[in-house]
This record gives structure tokens, C-alpha cells and sequence, in this order.
């Protein structure tokens, strides 16, 4: 198989245009600058308990793995927010390119052979038009403004060329299991599209659940090929699919009455490795707590979950995008895009 031109980005490279520079600058702060929730309940979260999360995944998703397997031979394939990697590799006739915003996952990426950056689902470093295909797996829901989440999709239709394919999945509100709802930690006080930084207004109560987007358990068999014969549907019948209309109104208004906004608990035992530095520092700065009952560091992680609809309204903003499927499963909402 023919090596691809791996000229990765221009997105990062000095501007000599002082103007262009400029612009840039006053534009950055408003999507681009991460928000103190996502810095101290995502970043510092996953950073902390990178080998132990990565030791629960390892099986592949069904409906990710036909997306993947669908892609022709030679495709080249972004994995934004790749976390493991346990996506990178699966169909051995692609390319793969992996990134994600935790250092410590992208070591284990690295490690395994992976061809991996740290990079920002917001600003990926990747030239436009690069990729054959893109996947963002359980990444938009820990985006804490509907600006940055339309800008990491903006994102990935900017790297993918046109007629390339994306795929993302999302947290859904409506679980499957309603109840895990209550046991959350809802989060309020958001105004202006930032959050207040602080760890005590944000709760409401405290309460504790383990929870994964995707079970790590084996699917059966005879697993639906929606996903797969939708992209040939739309290969084969390119008028067959929705265009996104920027006249879709947004969804986030501030004042939704869906509570949408959680934290939702991360349970690292004290056996574990990774207990060291990272873990008293959390628990000295009050982002993680002790649990000595059940013998583990309790992390929060950020999450806003997605009510029906709100994907599709929030892809209706971006230009050069057609939705070609959109599904709901195991608790996640799911939409495949084409770049037009």
C-alpha cells in the first residue's frame, strides 16, 4: 500500500500577515480558550487516570467498527480525542492518525505503535482536506459551551476532504436506564456561555455511580449494518442525504429546561499505580475526594449529555456539511456527515 502525503497541518504554523494574526487573537478567546470546568474536570481528570482507564477499554464498539470497516482500502483516517487508541488499526487496509488532549493517553498510544499527537478537538492540527475519513467517539459531551462544540465539529469537516466522512457519538440524556439521571450531580449557574469557576457553586448534591458511554461488553453477532449500508447508500446515491440548513435555530439558549449539565464520577482505587502525585494534588485542590468505603479516589468528570435533536441542530451550523445518518444507540446519539 502507497504511503500517503503526511503533511499534517498549517493550522499551528507563524503567520506573517500581522492583520490575519491579529484577527486570530481576538477570535481565540471566545471558542479556542479552554474553560476553567474543562481544564480541572476533563484534562486534569483523564490525565489523572489515564492507565486505568485505558485498562476498560478494549472492546470495539459495533457501530464504530462498521463505520471504520466500510471505509475503502488506503483511506486516511482522524481519530480526534482517540483517548487508548482502541479505535487506531481496526480496519488494516487505512491509515490512521490519532489525537487527543491528555498527554498520558496519548503515551499509551504511542507505546502500542500508534501514529499519535496531542492536539485539541478545537484546533486540530491537521491541513484542510487531509483526511478520507474522521471519528470523534464520546468527545463533544465534555465540551462545556455550545460554541466550542460546534467549533470541534467545524473542525473535523475542515480536515476530512470533500465527499469524506465523519462520525460522531455523544452522550445521550435519555439513558436507557433512567434512573442513573438522579444519581448524577447536576451542575447550574451557567451564563454567557462560560462557567462560573467554582467547584462549590457548581454542585448540588453529591452522589456517586460508575458509568461508561459505551459497555465494554461483546455485542451479539448479528450487529445492525445501518451505519455501513447508509455510507454505501450515499456513495452510490450522492442526492440521498440531508443538507444541514444554518436557519436551524440553536438549541442552547441558557435557559433549556432539560437539565443537561453533570458531573459524573470516575472511581480510581487505591491499589491502582497512577495514585501518586496527580491524586494528592486532586485531593489537596478538592477535584477528586477519598471514598474509603469502597477504597478508591472519586474524580469528577464534566459531561453535558444531548437531548434528541440537539446533534442535528448543532451540525445545521456548519457549512459544507450534509447529514447522511443519524441513530441513537446504547444510550448515545449518533450522526454521520459528509463534507459537500
Amino acid at each position: 500500500m502507497p504511503t500517503p502525503d503526511l503533511n499534517l497541518s498549517t493550522n499551528n504554523s507563524t503567520n506573517s500577515n500581522d492583520e490575519a494574526s491579529c484577527e486570530d487573537d481576538v477570535r481565540a478567546p471566545s471558542v479556542q480558550s479552554t474553560p476553567d470546568i474543562e481544564k480541572n474536570y476533563v484534562h486534569r481528570v483523564y490525565d489523572a487516570i489515564a492507565p486505568h482507564f485505558s485498562s476498560t477499554r478494549f472492546a470495539k464498539w459495533p457501530k464504530v467498527a462498521e463505520f471504520l470497516s466500510s471505509l475503502k482500502p488506503g483511506s486516511v483516517i482522524l481519530d480526534a480525542g482517540c483517548g487508548n487508541g482502541k479505535y487506531l488499526g481496526l480496519n488494516p487496509d487505512c491509515f490512521y492518525i490519532g489525537c487527543d488532549i491528555s498527554p498520558p493517553l496519548i503515551e499509551i498510544c504511542a507505546r502500542r505503535g500508534h501514529e499519535v499527537m496531542v492536539a485539541d478537538a478545537v484546533n486540530l492540527p491537521y491541513r484542510e482536506n487531509f483526511g478520507d475519513a474522521a471519528i470523534s467517539i464520546a468527545v463533544l459531551h465534555h465540551l462545556s459551551t455550545e460554541t466550542r462544540r460546534r467549533k470541534a465539529v467545524e473542525e473535523l469537516i475542515r480536515v476530512v476532504r470533500k465527499g469524506g466522512l465523519v462520525l460522531i457519538t455523544v452522550w445521550a440524556v435519555e439513558q436507557e436506564d433512567e434512573s442513573l439521571l438522579a444519581k448524577w450531580t447536576p451542575l447550574f449557574n451557567k451564563y454567557d456561555d462560560e462557567w462560573v469557576d467554582s467547584s462549590i457553586s457548581l454542585l448540588r448534591n453529591q452522589s456517586n455511580i460508575k458509568l461508561e458511554s459505551i459497555p465494554e461488553t461483546a455485542e451479539d453477532s448479528g450487529a445492525s449494518k445501518q451505519v455501513e449500508n447508509r455510507v454505501k447508500d450515499v456513495q452510490e446515491n450522492p442526492d440521498d442525504k440531508i443538507v444541514a440548513s444554518p436557519s436551524v435555530p440553536s438549541a442552547d439558549n441558557g435557559c433549556s429546561i432539560t437539565q443537561q449539565e453533570y458531573f459524573v464520577p470516575w472511581h480510581l482505587p487505591f491499589h491502582r499505580a497512577e495514585i501518586g502525585g496527580a491524586s494528592a494534588s486532586a485531593l489537596e485542590n478538592g477535584l477528586a475526594k477519598k471514598d474509603d468505603k469502597k477504597g478508591a479516589i472519586v474524580y469528577n468528570r464534566y459531561y453535558h449529555v444531548f437531548a434528541e435533536g440537539e446533534l442535528q441542530r448543532l451540525v445545521s451550523g456548519v457549512e459544507n456539511t450534509a447529514i447522511v445518518d443519524q441513530f441513537y444507540d446504547k444510550s448515545n446519539w449518533c450522526i454521520v456527515l459528509e463534507k459537500i
